[in-house]
């Protein structure tokens, strides 16, 4: 089995979350998406949304994050034999669809320093271009993403938009909130793929210097984010990339490939 990611992909962190979570070995593929790496044509022919995780068994690929998360969930349950795997309640998969309905893009985006979010969507879009150049097959869906990025940049300068996406993760927290009050996650008082969903939104607040704001502002939630950043999984997925001092470096690293490509015009 593959998975195609990257550490600051938020759906790749939630599927990766899911793996090491119900054990299940997989074969890891980096595809950076601030670095255009998703643009490569053999990564695009295969999935021409550009879009990260991507999961393949075999023939069977998936892209969208809760299918990828329950086929996990099948392949765990099968591997165990069934015995003592019980695979997520109603009240789980809505948690996971109420979380997944939130975009963090728009918010990602309006909370990076803007200097570095204009470089890299130039960076990118003439990494598309170039792409488009040498493999004309793909020219259209080349074109749809170059589209996409124009759109992203006209949709970060309307106000409505990016309230509209601020609102609806405050409305996220605070029923996370109120639903802390009473269980110590999500769905009761185990762990589930439910909370696999939640933490890398929390993580990616954290990074972005709003943990104040979001997190610390909701005791319940503060008090479960201590709590969910101590698992093993947390820690192989988000915190070896981003806690302290090694998102400086993570961050660092891409940043600079970024430049010297840049300056060289290699795309």
């Amino acid at each position: 089995m593959r998975l195609y990611h990257h550490p600051y992909s938020l759906d790749s962190q939630k599927v990766r979350l899911a793996l090491e979570e119900r054990g299940v070995d997989y074969t890891s593929y980096h595809v950076n998406p601030i670095t255009a790496k998703n643009m490569d044509s053999s990564f695009f022919r295969m999935n021409p949304s550009a879009r990260l995780p991507v999961f393949q068994n075999g023939s069977h690929i998936i892209f969208d994050t809760i299918e990828i998360i329950q086929y996990i969930e099948r392949i765990a349950a099968v591997s165990s034999g069934g015995d003592n795997m019980i695979l997520s309640g109603r009240e789980e998969v809505e948690w996971m669809h109420k979380i997944q309905e939130w975009n963090p893009k728009f918010f990602t985006l309006s909370h990076t320093p803007e200097k570095y979010r204009i470089f890299v969507s130039k960076f990118i879009r003439r990494v598309v271009i170039a792409r488009m150049a040498e493999s004309p097959d793909l020219a259209a869906a080349y074109h749809r993403k170059l589209r996409d990025a124009y759109e992203t940049e006209d949709k970060l300068r309307d106000a409505e938009v990016l309230k509209r996406s601020e609102e609806h993760l405050i409305r996220l927290l605070d029923e996370v909130e109120t639903k802390l009050n009473e269980t110590s996650y999500l769905a009761g008082e185990e762990f589930t793929l439910a909370d696999v969903m939640l933490i890398p939104v929390l993580a990616r607040l954290v990074l972005l210097n709003k943990e104040e704001e979001y997190i610390n502002t909701r005791p319940n939630i503060a008090e479960y984010w201590n709590v969910v950043q101590q698992r093993p999984s947390y820690r192989k997925v988000i915190g070896r990339y981003f806690d302290g001092w090694k998102r400086y470096k993570t961050l660092l690293k891409t940043w600079c490939f970024v430049r010297i490509r840049s300056m060289l015009g290699r795309y």
